[in-house]
């Protein structure tokens, strides 16, 4: 069986003496790869949704599967550039990181009863085994490894994903693993290795710089019978962190402070206003944010049912009847998820309470203000 074994450390760590010229030069040749990757990944769905909207142009007619397909094409392109942002962020080097005391085991669950539609749509079954487990972690990187790691996963998973948290005493390390048979591939010559990037480079390499920016050693097998991934979080005290500085570990709430702490979640606004979705579409344009727009409380619903956003935000001429119906939904299968309404008057930021009785109200005269910092707190309160 061929097999492939790699340990992956964070480039000029793991105790390998290389020169600082030869780490640059390895790092340089690193991104200049990563970016010719995201050209051809953007391109090629780009290419297709082309394509399509040239033959509506000649005939001036689409069904609703090529509709559904060029939809696809071009949300798969925006999901290419967000992971672009996102690893642009790290290639700039300005993370900072608040670590915090988190329950790696309460996180991860967490995830997985959030995306539990989108699991159950695709037809793939997540069998989690973990046992309780501290870790020190940056908790919005911490919940963008997770949902990314989980993002590969499901791309590439036959029909079941197994997670398991363990503790390692000797180096003393919590583990995180990750494994399933991969659908869809060809099964490999005899001799021939399974490369890393075999499956979806785009989102592993999200997952392994992820992973490098928090401190952590990555290791990944392949073989044409599964993919199994390890994530090792160091169990030390406060200094550094396999190389990364590390700040004063906050025994309470404390939000991470990075730029961007929320590049890459999934809000979904109901505005059937254009004036509203513009305002909203501005206010939250620098937050490197995926978000969807819908009319009404019922294409919200729809559009949940394979799978939820990270966080809804609703203008209050949408909050009736049906909306609380729609949201008491979603609070039964995740408790803590995040609703804020717009409303028409008013210059101020109301939070939503720890019980979920109440969502968080931004006052439409303070929208491009207000609203990123509503978001990033409210989302900050369930990670």
């Amino acid at each position: 069986m061929a097999r492939s074994e790699v340990r992956h450390d964070a480039p000029a760590r793991g105790g390998m003496r290389v020169s600082a010229a030869d780490a640059e030069r390895a790092d340089r040749e690193r991104w200049h790869e990563l970016v010719s990757e995201l050209g051809a990944a953007i391109a090629e769905p780009l290419t297709s949704a082309l394509e399509r909207v040239h033959a509506l142009a000649t005939t001036g007619k689409i069904d609703r599967a090529g509709l559904r397909a060029l939809r696809d094409e071009i949300d798969r392109a925006r999901q290419i550039g967000i992971t672009g942002q996102q690893l642009t962020r790290f290639a700039s080097g300005r993370i900072r990181q608040s670590h915090e005391r988190l329950q790696l085991a309460d996180v991860l669950q967490s995830v997985l009863t959030h995306r539990s539609r989108e699991m159950q749509a695709r037809g793939i079954v997540v069998n989690p085994v973990l046992k309780p487990a501290e870790v020190s972690a940056d908790a919005s990187l911490l919940f963008s490894l997770l949902n990314t790691t989980l993002d590969w996963a499901l791309a590439h998973a036959r029909a079941q994903v197994d997670f398991e948290i363990d503790a390692r005493p000797w180096p003393a390390a919590t583990r995180l693993s990750c494994r399933f048979a991969p659908h869809g591939d060809e099964p490999l010559d005899d001799g021939a290795e399974a490369s890393p990037s075999r499956a979806d480079p785009l989102t592993w390499r999200l997952v392994e710089q992820t992973a490098w920016t928090m401190g952590l050693t990555v290791e990944r097998q392949d073989t044409d019978a599964h993919t199994a991934l390890a994530l090792e979080f160091p169990r030390k005290g406060s200094g550094d962190i396999d190389g990364v500085s590390a700040t004063e570990i906050d025994e309470g709430f404390a939000p991470s402070a990075n730029s961007q702490p929320l590049a890459g979640s999934h809000v979904l606004v109901i505005a059937s206003r254009r004036e509203m979705r513009v305002q909203i579409r501005d206010a939250l344009r620098n937050m490197s944010l995926i978000v969807d727009f819908v009319n009404s409380v019922d294409e919200a619903a729809s559009f949940c049912r394979e799978g939820l956003p990270h966080a809804v935000i609703v203008e209050a001429i949408q909050n009736g009847e049906r909306f609380a119906q729609f949201r008491h939904e979603i609070r039964a299968e995740v408790p803590d998820f995040v609703f804020i309404e717009i409303v028409e008057e008013g210059d101020a930021f109301e939070m939503s309470t720890f019980g979920g009785e109440s969502m968080a109200r931004v006052g439409r005269g303070v929208l491009g203000t207000s609203l990123p910092s509503a978001l990033m707190f409210e989302l900050s309160k369930s990670l």
